[in-house]
């Protein structure tokens, strides 16, 4: 939508957005992309997860863009899921994916081959310590138990791997980026020769700042800092945006 919106703007044609909700709801979390790490998944400065719909994102791209408003839609409503892609076959992946995404950064398996991708994770080099030191992290709005399994596709695949299964038990408490930060810290902590980054891992990110932080081994919850005033008002068109 952004590489259109942009093409739009030196054609003079009109860009017309019909709106869809945003399963996530209206939270803000994550910190902003840094000029200079834009990419195919990170096109402009907006917070991980930004808490906007896609028209009410095309509005604070360009205030020529023309959106067709939902009606009778609010941040807190479900609605039945729609699998758009078969890496993101349920809600509960997408409730995740914006801190689990991060993994596809590291050299440990996030899901992809299995029937639960972001959900679960796994490396050959995981160990019965791992969940109960996520455990003890007393993280909100999520269980972690231990798990076994055999990705089809993607990394590891054919391989038995020893993993962690997220369990999100209260949508409105889970913060996905913070839990998967921790995860992080927490494998690096017991895995420290073993755990591996992947140039991906600062596109996700939209910065470095978290792999220097993880190899430094310093906290990268210091690295949650508030998006601060980004987003300006007038681009909203539903109520509930909330950092």
């Amino acid at each position: 939508m952004y590489d259109c919106l942009q093409a739009s703007l030196g054609t003079g044609r009109r860009f017309i957005v019909l709106d869809r909700p945003n399963p996530l709801g209206g939270q803000v979390e994550g910190p902003m992309l840094q000029p200079g790490f834009e990419s195919f998944v990170g096109r402009a400065p907006i917070p991980i997860r930004h808490g906007l719909t896609v028209g009410e994102l095309a509005r604070h791209f360009s205030p020529q863009a023309e959106v067709i408003p939902m009606t009778g839609w609010t941040r807190a409503l479900d609605w039945p899921w729609v699998p758009p892609s078969p890496n993101m076959p349920t809600l509960d992946t997408a409730l995740v994916y914006p801190g689990m995404g991060l993994f596809e950064g590291t050299n440990v398996s996030e899901g992809r081959g299995t029937t639960r991708p972001f959900e679960t994770i796994g490396a050959p080099f995981f160990d019965r310590r791992l969940v109960p030191a996520l455990r003890v992290c007393d993280l909100p709005g999520v269980a972690f138990r231990s798990t076994w399994f055999q990705p089809v596709f993607s990394k590891y695949a054919g391989q038995v791997l020893p993993g962690v299964q997220l369990h999100v038990l209260d949508r409105q408490a889970f913060e996905p980026v913070r839990t998967a930060l921790v995860i992080l810290r927490t494998l690096r902590d017991l895995y420290s020769g073993e755990l591996a980054f992947r140039p991906e891992l600062d596109r996700l990110w939209g910065s470095d700042s978290l792999r220097k932080a993880l190899i430094a081994g310093d906290d990268p919850l210091q690295l949650l800092t508030d998006p601060g005033e980004w987003l300006d008002p007038a681009v909203l068109l539903y109520e509930g945006v909330n950092g």
